[in-house]
């Protein structure tokens, strides 16, 4: 598919958190395929296929505001533009609401929504000052539907959408595009592990979702590069969720 519609993202410069691994790894390798230059920023160190496609890389916190500002601002300075921001790099964060520490409440939003928020701010003058740009946000079916046993974790996911909605209209006039993605259950490492603890786990996931499989980082992948692109260009403030349809299930 990307062969017959050409360089999708050619020209263009991108920033990818959680670029290590993957989701975010195969949105970075995926955008560099399509001519993006890809900028990754992870905790982790980036695996050899991700290191080769990202011309710029570092490790640090999506919380760590300062980290953040110098990150982007060297690869604003570096690409002389930021086209396209994928806020992908986030941490599950469960527990009992009345044992759940301050620590633990405090750690939940400011990654996996204030990560967003600092990478945000800091691309939005890079993207104002050419009228142009993309912002993607990967939140997650608990945007959507309450899991329980989940919690806090669905706070920040579905702040996420609404930081999302409220930042694709504040913007909307002055070229700026900003949607977000709600993968449901997809195969990333963590999963991987999850079915190895639990050997039973993936036939009983499997069976839940309407079309008998699991989803993978490239389907993900695929749909950050269509809202990244000019293609989606008349989409803003708006959510895909990417789950196999099971969150339109009811179940008894």
């Amino acid at each position: 598919m990307g062969e017959m519609q050409g360089k999708r993202l050619a020209g263009k410069a991108a920033i990818v958190t959680g670029a290590a691994s993957g989701i975010g790894a195969a949105i970075a390798k995926l955008f560099a395929a399509h001519g993006a230059r890809v900028a990754g920023f992870d905790r982790s160190a980036p695996s050899a296929d991700v290191a080769a496609v990202c011309e710029h890389f570092a490790a640090g916190d999506v919380a760590d505001e300062a980290a953040v500002n110098a990150f982007v601002g060297e690869v604003g300075q570096r690409f002389g533009a930021v086209d396209v921001l994928v806020n992908n790099a986030g941490a599950d964060v469960f527990g009992e609401p009345l044992t759940l520490t301050t620590a633990e409440w405090q750690r939940n939003l400011a990654t996996n929504l204030g990560g967003a928020w600092n990478f945000s701010r800091a691309a939005l003058p890079f993207m104002l000052e050419r009228n142009a740009g993309s912002i993607v946000n990967i939140a997650s079916v608990h945007g959507h539907k309450i899991i329980p046993g989940a919690f806090p974790y669905p706070v920040a996911k579905h702040g996420l959408i609404g930081m999302t909605k409220a930042l694709g209209i504040q913007y909307a006039a002055r070229g700026v595009r900003c949607n977000s993605i709600s993968p449901g259950l997809i195969l990333v490492e963590r999963i991987e592990r999850w079915f190895e603890r639990e050997p039973d786990a993936r036939a009983r996931q499997t069976e839940l979702l309407p079309c008998k499989r699991i989803g993978t980082p490239e389907e993900v992948a695929y749909t950050a590069l269509f809202l990244a692109s000019d293609e989606a260009r008349f989409i803003n403030a708006a959510d895909i969720l990417i789950d196999g349809g099971r969150s339109q299930l009811y179940h008894e």
